[in-house]
């Protein structure tokens, strides 16, 4: 499979996912942009499967199955350095590695705020974010409302 068609299914995965009422929900669809078929077995490993580099299908796995908190913790788990794996990455997708874990982190946190009675500080923590502050800008940023009101928003619906 070529590059460009890679690097267009991962862009388009970590694209803009901001939903205007009424549209699809961005938290169910991961990969909703991509070719391929979106449904909620979906996952970042179905990605991985498209990758030929051996190390980097490895990273999509560790990504979806125990998401680490940076590129740093990443590159130590595959034995990579950390500069080595994000031009990896980028050269192989288009895509830079750490906004993809940042995507993934978001979406997990979504997952979350819907159906747990968790904090908001606490499900900050719980996705790999040192601070809540830092956690609610990231969240405003991605899904324009803040954590609360994607909450109080998807309980009333």
């Amino acid at each position: 499979m070529g590059e460009a068609k890679i690097a267009g299914r991962i862009d388009m995965a970590v694209g803009d996912k901001r939903s205007p009422a009424g549209t699809t929900d961005p938290a169910t669809q991961i990969f909703s942009k991509t070719a391929i078929p979106p449904g909620p077995h979906t996952s970042l490993s179905d990605l991985a499967k498209v990758l030929q580099e051996r190390r980097l299908r490895r990273a999509m796995e560790i990504i979806a199955s125990q998401p680490p908190h940076s590129v740093r913790e990443l590159a130590r788990e595959l034995r990579l350095s950390p500069t080595h794996l994000q031009r990896l990455f980028k050269q192989e997708t288009g895509v830079q590695i750490g906004r993809l874990l940042a995507e993934h982190r978001l979406n997990k946190a979504t997952d979350l705020l819907t159906g747990t009675e968790m904090e908001i500080k606490e499900i900050a923590y719980k996705v790999g974010y040192g601070h809540h502050s830092s956690f609610v800008r990231a969240f405003q940023r991605r899904f324009g409302q803040s954590p609360k009101r994607y909450r109080q928003q998807k309980s009333a619906a």
